[in-house]
């Protein structure tokens, strides 16, 4: 596939993109009215910035028990359970008079079903395109998820200021729906990828063979842990400017979206192998400035700059999946999902705890210090194995221009 078009032609790539369109927006603009939420009535930057990420926290249960389901189940009636789920889960959340714990226990929840959510839709999606059109595939989505973003914190933030917290949740819940409705009726009905049954065990053993090659190891931890602690920084969004937390949601996300744009569509295959180290320095470098208190305009500049530095990810998933066997493909991307949100809501915790005890922006500067960190540690890992000898390290076949390691191309 060389085109957007060829995508669009494809059957149920349509219907397909435009349900997942909807869950992003809804996840959006929930995610901010439950923050502004939380943070009115507690006051605290560490339960304002769980609440908008706690559900990834959840995701390590289900990378551990319930991963080997994403390959089989059926996929159209697994995404629409799941969205009917956090519908119904996000309308809870909009009911007067919960208390603050029942509201985080339905976060902790939601997140459990959201594990399964990651391998089947990318492993569904894996299944719709052609293999030459998996990463253009993969960059249209992320394109989405920014260009959403823009759109749903904007209206967030509109909502929220001029109706409430609770109301926005409302609306959010009934974009859940559409989107299981879109799911339902858009998609044709598939066979499980794998046959036999769900299990804790096969899930310990299918991770244990993912994470077995060194060099998947080394690409999981390039798309977990930089871009994880990175998030941990726009999670204290609210807690900086509670005012203006959608214009720096905003902004970020249109950062992502131009990042998206070029590696998916301009940079040629050769240049974009080599660039995922360098996108993942971006990422963190301008959160560096937070530790000056920037005024807002100043800050949302810092956002989408930094922003950009996400696409990094589609070098790592097209790395993945040329590592991965193909009846595992669903296991390998839930896994990358379930590990990739793990590290968000962990990295959210643990910026609201530093926020807790300093200030937001001091905050932000060090998750973005320890990002860089991760990220030249890792390099410098992967460039390490590449140089020992032929027998120096089990190795698993991997592309003759490789992106995991060297200060020049990564996740």
């Amino acid at each position: 596939m060389r085109s957007y078009s060829d995508l669009f032609r494809t059957r149920e790539f349509t219907p397909f993109f435009l349900s997942t369109a909807l869950q992003t927006a809804a996840s959006t603009v929930s995610g901010l009215a439950l923050g502004t939420l939380v943070y009115r009535a507690t006051d605290s930057p560490l339960l304002s910035a769980v609440s908008m990420f706690g559900p990834q926290l959840a995701q390590v249960v289900g990378a551990t028990t319930l991963l080997s389901a994403a390959d089989r189940l059926p996929p159209r009636a697994t995404m629409t359970g799941i969205a009917c789920a956090f519908a119904a889960g996000t309308a809870a959340m909009a009911l007067p008079g919960l208390p603050v714990g029942a509201v985080f226990v339905l976060i902790l929840l939601l997140g459990l079903v959201q594990s399964l959510g990651g391998g089947v839709r990318w492993g569904l999606l894996n299944e719709i395109l052609s293999k030459d059109g998996y990463l253009l595939g993969r960059s249209v989505f992320n394109m989405m998820n920014g260009l959403v973003q823009i759109a749903g914190y904007a209206t967030g933030g509109l909502l929220v200021a001029v109706l409430s917290p609770r109301t926005t949740l409302v609306t959010a819940s009934a974009l859940y729906l559409a989107a299981a409705l879109g799911t339902r009726f858009g998609l044709t009905r598939r066979a499980p990828r794998t046959s036999g049954r769900p299990s804790v065990a096969q899930t310990w053993r299918t991770n244990a063979l993912l994470w077995s090659s060194p060099p998947r190891r080394t690409t999981y931890l390039l798309l977990w842990v930089p871009n994880g602690l990175v998030v941990g920084c726009e999670s204290l969004f609210v807690a900086y400017a509670p005012d203006r937390a959608g214009a720096l949601f905003a902004c970020a996300a249109f950062g992502m979206f131009v990042g998206d744009v070029t590696t998916g569509r301009i940079l040629p295959p050769a240049l974009r192998r080599r660039l995922g180290i360098p996108f993942l320095l971006v990422l963190a470098t301008p959160y560096l400035l937070f530790a000056l208190h920037p005024a807002v305009p100043v800050a949302a500049a810092c956002a989408a700059l930094a922003s950009v530095g996400f696409s990094a990810s589609l070098v790592q998933q097209e790395r993945l999946m040329a590592l991965t066997p193909e009846e595992l493909s669903g296991h390998a991307l839930g896994l990358h999902s379930a590990g990739m949100l793990t590290m968000q809501g962990v990295s959210a915790a643990l910026a609201g705890a530093v926020a807790q005890l300093t200030s937001p922006g001091s905050a932000m500067t060090v998750m973005a210090a320890a990002s860089l960190a991760a990220t030249l540690t890792l390099a410098a890992a992967g460039g390490r194995r590449r140089r020992i000898p032929a027998g120096g390290i089990e190795r698993a076949k991997e592309p003759s221009s490789s992106p995991e390691c060297v200060i020049s191309g990564q996740d």
